[in-house]
């Protein structure tokens, strides 16, 4: 049988040896796994976009792909150390901080494990708490990829509702009217992504072609209006110019046509960032 695929994303960037001391230990546990990256360009500290962007990319792997999850402002201290199983046969190594949140909602979490540290952490950088993704989580994939253990020998399991979850507002859609939230940026272009999906806006009386009323706030305070036009891609609108379109996930996005909404907008995502679309 193939040994499954290791895909690490972080907040470490190529600064420094990070990465590579990551790398370094799982070739050191067995030579022959493969290791792809996910992304090492998280935002610092930012548990909400690691969660994001697993859910994001997960479904287009192999099943039985591992995936190390590093975004960790709480490395060293009593958070937990888990290795999750996805309901459609995934694995997440990850501290358990948030990071989970998007697939346990959208996809479910069928188990979860606590990584027992007194086998499966490297050994000999044991005097240290500030690398956990190269001593823990790293040397825990790479011993699970490799068959050395199995999923049970990872530590004992705990119940998947004590699983820590950021807040996750659900996309409220009548006829006409959708309400929902900035999910993520695409953070190279400034598209602005939300969480409702396009099935539900079409099936509520949205058509490709309609000019939409927007409201963006934060924190329930208006920061951006407009009319937009509701279209299948960016260039259907004029450089510049605001379009509402589907994007590879089937969610509901915002883009600057050759521009950055992001930035031009100052807008953002999470929780608190709201957006209604709505049809005259």
């Amino acid at each position: 049988m193939e040994k499954p695929i290791l895909v690490f994303q972080t907040d470490f960037t190529y600064k420094e040896g990070a990465v590579c001391a990551m790398y370094g230990v799982v070739k050191s546990v067995d030579r022959s796994l493969e290791i792809f990256d996910g992304t090492h360009e998280i935002p610092h500290f930012d548990t909400w976009s690691a969660s994001y962007r697993l859910y994001q990319t997960m479904r287009f792997w192999p099943k039985g792909t591992i995936f190390v999850s590093v975004v960790d402002p709480g490395v060293g201290t009593s958070r937990r150390a888990c290795v999750a199983k996805t309901c459609d046969g995934y694995y997440v190594v990850t501290p358990d901080n948030g990071t989970l949140t998007h697939l346990k909602a959208y996809v479910g979490i069928q188990e979860v494990r606590e990584i027992d540290e007194t086998r499966n952490r490297l050994k000999s950088t044991e005097g240290t708490s500030v690398f956990h993704g190269r001593d823990l989580f790293g040397y825990c994939a790479a011993r699970l990829a490799s068959g050395i253990i199995t999923y049970k020998e990872v530590g004992p399991n705990y119940p998947v509702e004590e699983i820590v979850m950021h807040p996750i507002m659900e996309p409220r859609v009548s006829p006409n009217r959708a309400e929902g939230i900035f999910e993520i940026c695409d953070p190279n272009f400034g598209n602005m992504w939300t969480n409702i999906p396009v099935d539900l806006f079409l099936s509520n009386g949205f058509e490709y072609g309609d000019m939409l009323d927007m409201t963006i706030c934060h924190e329930g305070r208006i920061v951006h209006r407009e009319k937009a036009l509701f279209a299948r891609s960016f260039g259907y609108v004029n450089k510049g110019e605001t379009v509402i379109y589907t994007n590879e996930l089937m969610r509901i996005a915002v883009a600057t046509c050759m521009g950055n909404f992001r930035e031009t907008w100052h807008v953002d995502f999470g929780s608190d960032w709201t957006v209604v679309f709505e049809k005259a």
